[in-house]
This record gives structure tokens, C-alpha cells and sequence, in this order.
């Protein structure tokens, strides 16, 4: 077929507030250098990195709560998730779902016409799981806010799904945050799994992947959402910040804490863990600073981990696990490419249950 010169592209211009990211109908359309594929995309989801890159909210110098804004601080030497500068302009958007439609040299034409979805993570061919050598798609390199994209062939997995471009789009950060984060503690059947902002992409992800391990999980997000949430499989939801959560949870015994969120609730979380309970972070937007008695992390025999760079294999666990209707996307809404600002202004008020996607 016969590639564009030029497409259509929502690019990021610096740190700053939604006005930062400007649509550009004539962008360079890029081309596969060795060890890449070009994909066609059909639809590419938005999540909290993207609004944290651009906002700046990663650097050290903000202490508030994502809002999505601009900072008035933003540190130029660590903005980002990797705690070093960006190269702007950028194109963002991790999560691609699309056609491979033409290869780079060393790549095997014979993936032309695959239908894919994207590991956000970009590794080191020569030491794959040296976190030190990663990078992310949509940060240090650009991503799928376009009617085409790069990336490592081995970052574009093949996926054989009846599920929409739009679906299949909302699985590659959320799930793999998620699943990520259920590894680094060791989530089996054994445990009871507190999700705080369970309405969320990676908060309904963990409700799933937890389940599909076997764990009991209770989830937590405003009563709005209750509805929508319980549609996820949970055992129990509650409140999204309960006055008393102790008392509330009764006899349930929590062995673990999946947390995106963070803020000034994070105490009461760390207090209902069970003695040797494990706390899994990967996120913070309800705020990044928080109080912590270290007599409760180590008399209670507590063991926290972060998690951010998941292991090679999580992505193709997870395309298996697409295909084999073991976990299923959680689609709020989809918007034109054109109205990425419209949508990640939704994403940031948390008008959603779900998801968000959007569509060259």
C-alpha cells in the first residue's frame, strides 16, 4: 500500500494545562527504522500518565494532587515517570490498538496486516527485564494521538480478538499497571484485595485480575458508581472513603492493599492490613504526600511495594488472557481524536466509569 507523507496528529507542546496539546492535520508521518513496525491506528486509550506527563505532575516539586492542570513549580530536570526531561513536541497515547502496515529492516513483512496492541514499555533488546533501560511509548518516543505510529516490533504484540479496536484499546496501561501490581505482591487465592478507586481503569483492572487469581476483593469507589463497578465481579464494594473503615469491613480480613490513589485517606488504609499484609502502589491522585507511623509498617510486619516497569511477560499474559475471555474490557467512552482535550478534561473529573479511548 502506499503510505502517507503526512497525517493527522494531536501533539503536546510542553508542560502545561490541556491547552498544550494542539492538532495538527499535516504532521510528518513516521516511518519503521530497523527492529520496528508502523501501525495503523484504530484507536489509542488516554490514562493518568498522559495527563501527569504533560501536566508535570511527576516532578518532585509538586506535592498537590493530579488535577490535570498546569503547575505553577514544574522541576525541569524530572517531569516525567522516569524522573528526567521530555522531548517536546510529543506525540502521547500508550495504549494503541491497530494494523501493522509496514516493517523496518530486520522485520519480517510477513507481520504486515497483523492486528495488534502495544506494550508501553520499550526495552533494551539485549537486556530486556534492566529496568534501568527502559523507556515509555507516548514519552520517550511518540505514541498513538495520530493516525500512525512507531514502535519496537516487539512492543506490538498480535492479538486475535472479536472485541473492537476501542476495547481492545483500553487494556495495555490500565491491565498492565494493574497486573503488574498484583505481582510485585504476590496476590493468590490466599488473599482479600482492598481496591481504593475501584471505578477507575487500573482500580477495575485489579478488581478483575484479582479475581481471576483467585482472591476475595473488595472494592471501594463514591456510591454513584456502585452500579458500573459491581459489573466487575467484586465480592464486596463499599464507600469510596468510609468514616469508619475498620468497623465497616466487619470480619474481613485484608491481606492486601492494590492503591492508585493515595492522599490524605492512605493511613486508614495502611491500619486495616492484617499482620504481614502487603501495601502495592502505582499510583497517587489523590495526592502524592502522605503520613506514615512506622511503628504500624514494622510492628505489623508490613512489606510495601511500588510498582511501576512490569515484567516482560505481563503483556503477552495479558493478550492471552484477552483472547481467552478471561478478563473483559471496561469501555466508558470513546471521543475523536479532535476532542482529546474534551476528553481528557472528562478523564481528569472522573465523569467516566471506566476507560477512556480515543479514534483517529
Amino acid at each position: 500500500m502506499t503510505l502517507p507523507k503526512t497525517m493527522r496528529a494531536m501533539v503536546t507542546m510542553g508542560h502545561g494545562d490541556l491547552d498544550q496539546m494542539v492538532l495538527h492535520e499535516d504532521w510528518p508521518c513516521p516511518e519503521p527504522a530497523a527492529g520496528e513496525v508502523l501501525i495503523r491506528v484504530g484507536a489509542c486509550g488516554l490514562n493518568n500518565t498522559d495527563v501527569n506527563t504533560r501536566s508535570g505532575w511527576y516532578s518532585k516539586t509538586v506535592t498537590d494532587a493530579t488535577t490535570g492542570g498546569a503547575f505553577e513549580d514544574v522541576g525541569e530536570d524530572d517531569p516525567t515517570w522516569g524522573g528526567a526531561p521530555i522531548t517536546f513536541p510529543r506525540i502521547q497515547g500508550a495504549d494503541v490498538c491497530g494494523e501493522i502496515v509496514a516493517v523496518g529492516e530486520g522485520v519480517n513483512a510477513a507481520r504486515i496486516g497483523e492486528r495488534v496492541i502495544t506494550d508501553g514499555w520499550l526495552r533494551d533488546v539485549d537486556a530486556s527485564t534492566d529496568m534501568n533501560k527502559t523507556g515509555y511509548f507516548g514519552s520517550e518516543r511518540d505514541g498513538g494521538f495520530a493516525e500512525y505510529t512507531t514502535t519496537l516490533a516487539a512492543s506490538a504484540l498480535a492479538i486475535t480478538s472479536e472485541l473492537s479496536d476501542a476495547e481492545l484499546a483500553t487494556f495495555s496501561c490500565s491491565y498492565s499497571t494493574a497486573e503488574g501490581m498484583l505481582t510485585r505482591a504476590q496476590v493468590t487465592s490466599a488473599d482479600t484485595v482492598l481496591v481504593p478507586g475501584a471505578s477507575g481503569g487500573v482500580g477495575g483492572a485489579l478488581v478483575q485480575l484479582a479475581k481471576r487469581r483467585g482472591a476475595r476483593v473488595i472494592a471501594m469507589a463514591s456510591e454513584a458508581k456502585h452500579t458500573e463497578v459491581l459489573q466487575l465481579g467484586p465480592d464486596m464494594i463499599l464507600p469510596r472513603a468510609s468514616e469508619n473503615l475498620r468497623a465497616t469491613l466487619g470480619d474481613e480480613k485484608i491481606t492486601v492493599v492494590a492503591d492508585i490513589v493515595g492522599g490524605p485517606y492512605w493511613p486508614t488504609l495502611i491500619d486495616v492490613l492484617e499482620r504481614g499484609g502487603r501495601y502495592t502502589c502505582s499510583g497517587a491522585i489523590a495526592g502524592p504526600m502522605v503520613e506514615l507511623d512506622l511503628r504500624t509498617f514494622y510492628l505489623r510486619d508490613l512489606t510495601f511495594t511500588g510498582s511501576t516497569v512490569i515484567t516482560p511477560e505481563v503483556m503477552p499474559n495479558l493478550v492471552r488472557y484477552i483472547e481467552n475471555g478471561e478478563i473483559k474490557p471496561a469501555l466508558a467512552a470513546s471521543y475523536p481524536l479532535v476532542q482529546l482535550r474534551e476528553a481528557q478534561a472528562a478523564f481528569i473529573a472522573k465523569e467516566h466509569t471506566g476507560n477512556i479511548v480515543v479514534t483517529p
